[in-house]
């Protein structure tokens, strides 16, 4: 499987558990409560631990440098999906939910959509590489038997 491939799969699946999460909190009334907006983290860790772990297996690559940039890539990816998710949202489904995000101690009042997705942007390519750099710290020494078995 190629590493095109790899992370295509795996951004989407992060971005379909994610967009999945948020949907089941709009269908509880669990919306308007900001902290659990960071569970997301648990499908981005999850997702870029998968990339990593079949480059691996599939691919036989234990690359440290390698690894890490496709579990980089593969959460950019996902952010990027995420984000366009979001202004698709807030555009043509529920414009309300910017007044949610204002009510939120999170983001503060006066938000705009393009101020929004620039936050996310930049707290999207930091958490990418922060969690691709924690998990290779778990991968670094990891290698590849020439015996292994895919």
């Amino acid at each position: 499987m190629t590493s095109k491939k790899i992370i295509f799969n795996n951004a989407l699946l992060i971005f379909a558990g994610i967009v999945s999460f948020f949907l089941v909190m709009k269908i509880l009334g669990l919306d308007s409560i900001s902290e659990l907006r960071f569970l997301n983290f648990v499908f981005v860790l999850w997702g870029i631990n998968r990339a990593i772990k079949t480059n691996i297996m599939t691919n036989h690559e234990s690359s440290y440098f390698s690894n890490f940039l496709l579990g980089a890539g593969t959460s950019i990816i996902a952010v990027g999906l995420t984000i366009l998710g979001l202004i698709i949202y807030v555009d043509f489904i529920d414009a309300s939910f910017m007044a949610v995000l204002e009510k939120s101690s999170f983001w503060g009042q006066n938000l705009s959509l393009p101020l929004v997705v620039f936050a996310l942007a930049i707290e999207g390519v930091a958490s990418s590489v922060i969690c691709s750099f924690i998990l290779m710290q778990y991968y670094k020494n990891h290698k590849v038997s020439n015996t292994m078995v895919t």
